[in-house]
């Protein structure tokens, strides 16, 4: 039973006052919704499926791809959604698949001497481009600090340096990704767009650089190698573009914290002393009197993927929408663990996420079509760069001006219920005033995310809608747990990340307790709810970087 109260005004009028300093708060019409029952069973059955072997870690264009749509259709359908694209449950997502082969290692002379470094163990590389080889020879080789051209705070690494058709080593993260609080050029502790990978290759290319080498460094990058070398070895999906990615370097990769010390040593440079020097304003970035060379073929195929679509139309306003997203897709195949093993299911991330918009549709659907419609969004390509959303972004199949707002699920850990939510990126939207409604209700509290510096807010699908100013939420379980406090929080998401994160042994486990699962997916329900009975239209925050595009985007509806 839904009430139309706004008995949580005074919570959400002083959440919003507090972000937005002296400015008049917002009223915000927040209904009261009644608690419903989210499915279990569901979550179980549907994750335990879409991360079976069988399914063959969920890669984009495979047969996991086809298993998937088949499973995600006929369970949104017995929820009682109709499909979202027309007719059609599917909006095509055009993909292009790169893998590299016959990779050779990464020679580099000049300096001391000779240096060679190998594929996998020491260095990744690939290539954005839609060619048959790669071949890179005696490229110069330049450090350009953290690879940053930031015109609005007054930074640019690339100032005074040619770097075109030369190989810049780039490091991980922002300039003080390691600051104490949130103060800094860069937002301080908390990683901002120019920290991300896909940042840095995107600004080398318009530098006119032939490769970009990341260095990674396990703490600012927030991954071990382990990570990098599962996820950038195999098939790499990218967006199909229209000049075949020409305007990309030709190569991009990743090279580790201990090859990138030696590189440097032989052109007599030391790297702890270089990244100090490139965390300030002015640093010049450092021709190494090295040069470079690394080959390899490709083999391309082109595909189209799929975002998988259902609606639950709304009642009274079945125009406006509110918005639930999980990306569905894997790594497919993968790095072998020591048993053998090489698919990489993705049973946490994320199957369990691709689940929760099967048990909230069901939920939805046998409480009533509320008044807004509600859509659940179930995007491709996320692990290649977040190619799904990015696409539902730039071409949406309901208006984005009118989409009130949404929520987004990747990856909920088992570690049993909490006292707390994270928010990550905690004080950016008038929708936190609906989370914390619904966490007042069974006294639970948000908290922000305590590793800002690894840059989850640019990570996952949420981002691809915030861009194009649609007003999302992400939030994660809680790490304040009912048995074990923040200690035992914090060693459960270690061990998934050291231990199984993008790697095989990511499986479903039948003893898991989801007891913390429902009760985040209860909250999600009822701040889902509430916004599709609400005649609100929350906003990002003044002074957010959202704020203009939504505005704008509001403001021609």
């Amino acid at each position: 039973m839904i009430k139309s109260l706004l008995k949580f005004a005074p919570l959400s009028l002083a959440l919003i006052a507090a972000h937005a300093g002296a400015q008049q708060p917002t009223m915000l019409d927040i209904p009261d919704v009644a608690p419903q029952p989210v499915s279990q069973a569901t979550m179980q059955d549907v994750t335990r499926m879409l991360s079976s072997d069988e399914f063959e870690g969920r890669a984009p264009g495979s047969v996991g791809e086809k298993k998937t749509i088949a499973l995600l259709t006929e369970r949104f359908a017995k929820a009682g959604l109709k499909p979202g694209n027309g007719d059609s449950w599917l909006q095509p997502v055009p993909l292009v698949s790169i893998e590299a082969g016959k990779v050779s290692p990464l020679t580099v002379t000049g300096g001391t001497g000779p240096q060679s470094f190998d594929y996998g163990s020491d260095m990744v590389v690939g290539t954005y481009r839609e060619t048959a080889s790669i071949d890179i020879a005696n490229s110069e080789v330049v450090f350009v600090g953290y690879g940053i051209n930031a015109a609005e705070k007054g930074w640019n690494d690339y100032a005074g340096v040619d770097v075109k058709g030369k190989t810049v080593v780039i490091l991980v993260n922002d300039p003080d990704y390691d600051s104490a609080d949130m103060t800094g050029d860069f937002g301080g502790k908390a990683m901002t767009y120019y920290g991300r990978w896909t940042y840095k290759y995107e600004e080398a290319a318009r530098q006119g650089a032939a490769a970009a080498l990341i260095v990674h460094d396990e703490v600012p990058a927030a991954y071990g190698w382990g990570v990098v070398e599962s996820s950038w070895t195999g098939p790499q999906f990218f967006a199909q573009s229209n000049d075949k990615g020409a305007s990309n370097t030709q190569a991009n990769g990743w090279i580790q914290k201990a090859a990138a010390e030696q590189l440097l040593a032989s052109a007599g440079q030391d790297f702890a002393t270089l990244s100090a020097a490139a965390k300030r304003k002015g640093f010049k970035a450092v021709p190494l009197g090295l040069k470079a060379s690394v080959s390899f073929d490709n083999a391309i195929d082109t595909t189209m993927s799929n975002n998988i679509i259902g609606i639950l139309p709304g009642a009274k306003r079945p125009d406006e929408y509110v918005l639930y997203t999980a990306h569905w897709d894997h790594l497919g195949r993968c790095k072998p663990a020591p048993d053998g093993d090489d698919i990489c299911n993705g049973a946490v991330d994320n199957a369990t996420g691709t689940a929760a918009l099967v048990a909230l549709a069901e939920t939805f659907a046998q409480a009533g079509a509320p008044d807004r419609s509600v859509v659940f969004l179930a995007v491709t390509a996320e692990e290649s760069g977040l190619l799904g959303s990015a696409f539902y972004g730039e071409n949406p199949v309901y208006p984005l001006a009118k989409t009130v707002g949404g929520i987004n699920m990747d990856a909920f850990l088992m570690a049993g219920p909490s006292r707390n939510v994270t928010v990550v990126g905690k004080g950016k939207s008038e929708l936190e005033a609906y989370l914390d409604a619904a966490l007042a209700s069974v006294n639970r509290v948000a908290t922000p995310d305590s590793m800002p510096q690894n840059g989850y807010y640019y990570r996952s699908d949420h981002f691809s809608l915030a861009k194009q100013g649609v007003p999302m939420l992400y939030v994660d379980g809680g790490t304040d747990l009912i048995n074990g406090g923040t200690q035992a929080g914090e060693a459960a998401a270690k061990d998934y990340t050291v231990n199984r994160y993008h790697g095989p042994k990511d499986e479903y486990n039948p003893e898991w307790d989801w007891s913390g699962v429902m009760a985040d997916l209860s909250l999600f329900y009822r701040i889902g709810r509430s916004l599709a009975m609400s005649t609100s239209w929350p906003n990002w925050v003044e002074g957010d970087e959202f704020r203009a595009t939504r505005d704008a985007s509001r403001s021609g509806r």
